[in-house]
């Protein structure tokens, strides 16, 4: 079992920043990426960014050039750096990390979200 703890959210004015940052702890092992999703009202939960354990990332379109995603092995930790934040970025915020599974299967874990709004 892999927990997960968000922090890090909150309001901001468009054009503002927040870093939100997600804690593992358990059974961290066979981590194939870490990563962030979003989710607003009325749509489905998308890909906002990950990143493997070896560094490489990946983000969506909506985001590129403006969040960057990092991470600290030491801590087990996933950040989430958002810049020139826009109205559009306003969602419910869910971590997750992908473990390798027996038999080449994989399986999912989500924290419980972190709500960012990006109001004036």
């Amino acid at each position: 079992q892999v927990q997960l703890v968000e922090s890090g959210g909150g309001l901001v004015q468009p054009g503002g920043s927040l870093r939100i940052s997600c804690a593992a702890s358990g059974s961290i092992f066979n981590i194939n990426h870490m990563g962030w999703y979003r989710q607003a009202p009325g749509k489905q939960r998308e890909l906002v960014a990950t990143i493997t354990i070896t560094g490489r990332t990946n983000y969506a379109d909506s985001v590129k050039g403006r969040f960057t995603i990092s991470r600290d092995g030491t801590k087990n930790t996933v950040y989430l750096e958002m810049n020139s934040l826009k109205p559009e970025d306003t969602a419910v915020y869910y971590c997750n990390v992908e473990q390798a599974t027996w038999g080449g299967s994989t399986y999912d874990y989500w924290g419980q979200g972190t709500q960012v709004t990006v109001s004036s």
